[in-house]
């Protein structure tokens, strides 16, 4: 099996019995369907491409290398010139990207411009929020980790990390769908206090803001952490994993039907949409969570 990029970027921890690794995507993951997290962390299913992550993905490549140009070239108009090459790059890279549009199809190349076209939307729509000649990021697509004392590793990739003259720290994450609702702020924020407990943990700095921001609807999310909301992110976090090695101990990995079904690439292995589920893989199960990728 392939390594996930945490796995490449992980360092060894020397002496210590480790319990496992769990990155905010994959603790999403259990939290929104234990059978998601199942299919993807331990049989580790192809998931068909999407146009939407496909996009977030190319986004999220332009503008962490916006910010290599100096300030002042840092322009809605370099962005748009910098599309065309970091599509080219992601298709060398992904064979997923290369596999979204059939370049000899007539009608798979129209719907190729026009989804290029929504791109070059999302990346206007960000210079409407910030202005990035303003800002010199500390940190671009950062892998951190740390060990809680339960011997529990979490570990992922932040978007970008900022700091101020003062040492304030912000976390940032570009997201190029729409905002959530009131009711779904929450679960959008749980990936940004993980990051934030693991920064507290490695640099002993509690962020002092977290920011999302929504490329889709042009909304920036903003929030101010405190101890008390990092140590229940912990213990939040401590009870996902608890959770995870019951199911793995009792094969209980029951799907949870939500409106995000709509989106799932397993239907056809889902009890919930007829499907079956299948037996869990013959061979050694490392212990879930340890492949996780941030």
């Amino acid at each position: 099996m392939s390594e996930s990029p945490a796995q490449r970027h992980s360092r060894p921890v020397d002496g210590v019995d480790v319990l496992g690794a769990l990155s905010p995507s994959r603790a999403g993951d259990f939290m929104t369907c234990p059978l998601l997290y199942r299919y993807r962390t331990i049989d580790r299913f192809p998931e068909e491409p999407s146009p939407d992550a496909i996009r977030g993905t190319l986004v999220h490549k332009v503008l962490e290398e916006l910010f290599d140009l100096p300030a002042a070239e840092r322009t809605p108009t370099s962005a748009q010139a910098m599309l065309g090459p970091a599509w080219e790059a992601l298709v060398a890279e992904e064979s997923d990207a290369a596999a979204l549009f059939d370049a000899t199809d007539g009608e798979d190349t129209a719907h190729f411009e026009k989804w290029l076209t929504s791109c070059r939307s999302v990346l206007e729509r960000y210079f409407m929020l910030e202005d990035p000649t303003r800002l010199e990021p500390a940190e671009r697509e950062l892998y951190v980790e740390t060990l809680l004392e339960s011997k529990l590793l979490l570990r992922g990739f932040i978007d970008r990390v900022d700091v101020a003259p003062d040492g304030a720290i912000r976390l940032v994450d570009y997201k190029s769908g729409k905002a959530p609702g009131e009711l779904f702020e929450a679960k959008a924020l749980f990936q940004m206090k993980f990051y934030a407990l693991v920064i507290w943990r490695v640099r002993g700095v509690i962020p002092a803001m977290l920011q999302l921001i929504y490329l889709g609807n042009g909304e920036i999310l903003r929030y101010c952490p405190d101890e008390a909301d990092l140590r229940a992110t912990e213990r939040k976090i401590e009870a996902v994993w608890r959770a995870i090695r019951n199911a793995e101990l009792s094969g209980d990995w029951r799907p949870h039907k939500s409106k995000l079904c709509g989106w799932c690439s397993f239907q056809d292995r889902c009890p919930e949409f007829g499907g079956e589920i299948p037996p869990l893989p013959i061979f050694q199960i490392e212990r879930p969570g340890q492949s996780s990728s941030g």
